[in-house]
């Protein structure tokens, strides 16, 4: 099959029906494990990206977090939002098929702190540099909850079976 094609007419068909020009196909072991255009317009959730919703399915046909072992074919370069997810769900590749120089003529979504020609360099930045304004309140009983949980963890301080570098 053909996965970069199945990804654009994924993509292709959400903008017939309303939705946005975007979409993710998850492979593993030469079959689609997961896919989904980007269904932010439909559902009014903002977190509601391709990516995301394909990751949140793979993960769950596999029982896992981890989704090493699989492509994930993408319709642009991922958002800092999806971009993290892929990181932290540890494919074992991304394809994308467009950048932002390929698709700005014809679509373009800067919002308030979000724009995607500067948003990248947001995460360079102190927490208290950043344009989203922040506030840090340290309390001892947050961190307790992590003490907990490597209390609760066999004294582990990391996820079990959590693919590292």
């Amino acid at each position: 099959m053909d996965f970069v094609r199945r990804t654009i007419d994924i993509a292709r068909k959400n903008v017939e029906e309303g939705g946005r020009p975007f979409a993710t196909v998850i492979v593993k072991d030469g079959e689609i494990l997961a896919e989904s255009p980007n269904l932010v317009a439909q559902t009014s959730d903002p977190t509601a990206h391709a990516e995301i919703l394909a990751i949140r399915e793979a993960c769950t046909r596999l029982g896992t977090e981890h989704l090493t072992g699989t492509t994930i074919y993408v319709l642009a370069h991922p958002c800092p939002m999806c971009l993290g997810s892929l990181y932290y769900c540890s494919p074992d590749e991304v394809v994308f098929l467009t950048q932002r120089d390929d698709y700005e003529p014809h679509y373009v979504d800067d919002r308030k702190y979000f724009e995607l020609n500067t948003f990248y360099a947001e995460f360079a930045k102190g927490w208290s540099e950043r344009r989203l304004p922040m506030r840090h309140e340290p309390r001892d009983e947050a961190t307790a909850v992590y003490r907990f949980w490597q209390e609760r963890n066999g004294g582990e301080r990391r996820v079990a079976g959590a693919p590292t570098a």
